[in-house]
């Protein structure tokens, strides 16, 4: 099915990422040539998305708007309209996406986080969108997660056995740990949601961390029964921290730049 609305939360201060985030917003520090959110809207729009609603913050989501939009569209991105929209208050992910209900209205929607980049050739969208069943349920992207991972992202509640990549989920904890995470697989950064979502963020109270969170809402999805997974292929990129950005920058020059980067590499390593 085509899913022609993609929401990528850019509110994010990236306290992981200071000092190099303390004026410029995550969302625009450079990988290569290009702000990481840029990655996340060519991304959408491969998908067939026409629409990106960028969820930005009052001190810094002119900037995001911005790039996009000074001097015209970008290459590649003419057929994409940018819809900024302002979380005027840091109260989670998931109040993040709320903020966009009213743009995305009874749509199905992919929500991307600019933290992750797909690998080349790993697209994931396409993917998640043959498993809503033309947009009944709401499917998530998952990974295997190695242990010390269990505590740093949303981990699933598996339903069934996964049978070509998808499988059936009861449910979602944030962050749980090693000693009572669910499953192994975790949430990393890509969904396609049904404009559900929205009902039940509404009605969220905050929960770990105080937050808005997004793993609750999904959880809820998964206890309605309307709630699948996609095993992708391969990890994504994660930008979102100093040595993840230098791995990601290595891996997508080597792709940017071929041989001559990777003669290079090797000289280096000696």
């Amino acid at each position: 099915m085509s899913i022609e609305v993609a929401v990528i939360p850019a509110a994010g201060r990236g306290t992981r990422m200071r000092p190099a985030s303390r004026v410029v917003p995550k969302a625009l520090l450079t990988v290569i040539d290009r702000p990481a959110i840029q990655y996340a809207v060519e991304e959408a729009a491969r998908a067939g998305a026409k629409e990106a609603v960028v969820v930005v913050d009052l001190d810094a989501g002119h900037l995001v708007a911005q790039h996009f939009s000074i001097e015209g569209p970008l290459t590649g991105l003419e057929d994409i309209h940018l819809r900024p929209v302002v979380q005027e208050e840091a109260l989670g992910l998931g109040h993040a996406v709320n903020e966009a209900a009213h743009m995305v209205g009874d749509r199905p929607f992919f929500c991307l986080l600019s933290d992750n980049i797909v690998r080349p050739g790993h697209d994931v969208l396409a993917g998640l969108a043959a498993g809503s069943h033309d947009g009944a349920v709401s499917v998530m992207c998952l990974r295997e997660l190695t242990q010390e991972f269990l505590s740093k992202y949303g981990v699933v509640v598996p339903a069934s056995d996964v049978e070509d990549r998808y499988l059936d989920l009861a449910g979602a904890v944030e962050k749980p740990g090693p000693a009572n995470a669910p499953s192994r697989l975790g949430l990393v950064g890509r969904y396609l949601f049904t404009p559900e979502v929205f009902e039940i963020l509404g009605k969220l109270e905050p929960g770990h961390g105080g937050e808005i969170q997004l793993t609750d809402a999904i959880n809820e999805l998964g206890s309605r029964g309307r709630l699948r997974g996609y095993v992708a292929e391969e990890d994504l990129l994660d930008v979102g921290t100093p040595i993840g950005l230098l791995e990601a920058s290595v891996e997508l020059g080597e792709h940017e730049f071929g041989e001559e980067f990777k003669s290079w590499l090797r000289e280096r390593a000696g």
